[in-house]
């Protein structure tokens, strides 16, 4: 293709690109609001007035300044979900020299990781992070989600690679972002393991394109069956190490806890669906473009991490590593609808992700609001007796535990069925031996996970608070709201899946 043709199939391709172009517009408005706006409050903060009034006056410029920050983010976060809603209706197809691909797919999965951003925002905005985390997070998550966008239409290992790489770099920051310690050490081990992990990947990508000459996932599948299915496993593992190490898998797993621990809770609820559901649709375009068989080391993959997650989480006593060895266990299920390699799996898959995002993020959201009554500590313990203080918060974490689980009446029960269901529809046409053990052990491990995800409505109900008078704070009314929004659609769900299926199905 000649140079004017290359421009001009770019030019074309802008016209599919726009939720794109308008978070990269919205990242530099953010980021010069934080610069104009904030700067002046820092200046009253570290220059107090003796006068009283004076400082009331300087609080409350500081706040509504917040608050024109985080609008205008959550602003950007909506205007880019109305663009994806009116590219459901439009043309598809491939981009700028067929790198990237915008396919319903795409659509889908772009508007997943934008409600994902969007609860976020308001989780952060409603409860604002504690340790000093500044605002300069609200740009390096928009850069974070255009990351992801890259990602769900990245069909060319070197767009797939690009876009993991703003992803993973947007994450550091945001881990290591906090003033404590803490935050060093967490981004830190993030930053080392996802080096790793990055190096392995891009190794194995030029090994791939050694074997047959092109970047394209649509090009490689041809050349690479002249080639000894030794190799191709090879190439296509260390391949898969970056997306496995978004997904939080075995063996790219051990940075979660640390991160999960060290980063603040809206970032922490994020970083549990976002990258992970980008991550999902690179696996399937990736695994559907090699043609060797990675069914029986995929199930091994899943089996280990539902097995290691569920009983490291047995021994936690804080609440943010609990759920993150809970999200290795459920990156695990996920794998599970991957594992059967059929249109019921990845559909399944696609259903698990999509209703994951409500589950976590109330989950996330829940504990943030009942750590406010012990001065955001997240230790198990401090939620005894907090089911009769707070009734509402309560409950809605008993549901969302239980949709963890994979219990009805709750869109957990459904999500683990469909997966399930899937694995036992690819044994009865292929009939490898480990479908079934996978089937076995991850019903066994979803048991052992009652063990955990209960402790927390057992502490709320049966356990007396830690204090003889314990003090109850007001929650307000958008925090309530916002956690009934987020807990409602674990259940309804569960009595009307059929409302995201149907949509799924016509992916």
């Amino acid at each position: 293709m000649q140079l004017i043709d290359q421009l001009n199939d770019s030019i074309r391709s802008l016209a599919g690109f726009w939720p794109e172009l308008a978070l990269v517009f919205a990242i530099g408005i953010v980021i010069l609001a934080d610069l104009v706006l904030m700067p002046r409050s820092k200046v009253r903060q570290f220059n107090p007035k003796p006068e009283a009034i004076e400082g009331s006056f300087s609080q409350l410029t500081d706040a509504r300044n917040r608050s024109v920050v985080y609008a205008l983010s959550l602003t950007a976060v909506v205007v880019a979900g109305v663009l994806l809603a009116v590219q459901w209706s439009q043309p598809r197809g491939f981009l700028f020299n067929s790198s990237l691909l915008l396919d319903n797919q795409a659509v889908f999965y772009k508007m997943v990781v934008t409600l994902a951003a969007f609860f976020a925002i308001l989780h952060a905005w409603l409860l604002p992070p504690r340790n000093g985390f500044p605002l300069d997070w609200l740009p390096i998550l928009l850069a974070l989600l255009l990351g992801l966008y890259l990602m769900t239409m990245a069909v060319n290992l070197l767009t797939v690679y690009l876009s993991i790489e703003l992803v993973s770099i947007s994450s550091y920051l945001l881990t290591a972002l906090s003033t404590d310690r803490k935050a060093s050490e967490g981004g830190l081990k993030y930053l080392l393991f996802g080096a790793v992990s990055s190096a392995i990947m891009l190794y194995g990508m030029s090994l791939l394109y050694g074997l047959t000459g092109t970047l394209s996932l649509a090009e490689s599948a041809e050349p690479l069956t002249s080639n000894d299915s030794f190799v191709i496993y090879i190439a296509g593992f260390l391949t898969l190490a970056g997306i496995l190490f978004k997904l939080s898998l075995v063996p790219f797993h051990v940075w979660t806890p640390d991160a999960y621990e060290a980063a603040p809770t809206p970032v922490v609820a994020f970083f549990s669906v976002g990258p992970k559901a980008a991550a999902l649709l690179v696996l399937m375009r990736i695994l559907t473009a090699l043609p060797a068989n990675f069914q029986v080391p995929l199930a091994a993959i899943a089996l280990a991490s539902i097995t290691l997650g569920n009983l490291s989480a047995l021994w936690q006593t804080d609440a943010k590593r609990l759920l993150a060895y809970s999200s290795i266990a459920h990156a695990g299920f996920l794998l599970v609808g991957i594992v059967s390699f059929n249109e019921t799996g990845f559909e399944a898959s696609t259903f698990y992700v999509a209703t994951y995002v409500f589950i976590n993020m109330a989950a996330f959201l829940l504990i943030d609001l009942l750590a406010q009554q012990h001065d955001g500590r997240l230790t198990l313990q401090d939620f005894s007796g907090l089911g009769f203080t707070q009734p509402f918060l309560a409950f809605a974490l008993t549901a969302v535990m239980i949709a963890l689980t994979g219990l009805p009446p709750t869109v957990g029960f459904t999500a683990k069925l469909l997966v399930f269901s899937s694995l036992l529809e690819a044994y009865q046409s292929n009939g490898n031996p480990w479908l079934p053990a996978l089937f076995g052990f991850g019903l066994l491990n979803a048991v052992i996970s009652l063990f955990y995800y209960l402790r927390i409505p057992f502490l709320l109900y049966f356990r007396p608070t830690l204090t003889d008078q314990p003090v109850v704070k007001a929650l307000s009314r958008p925090q309530l709201v916002l956690a009934a929004i987020l807990t409602l659609p674990v259940v309804l769900l569960f009595f009307k899946p059929d409302w995201l299926l149907r949509w799924i199905e016509r992916l």
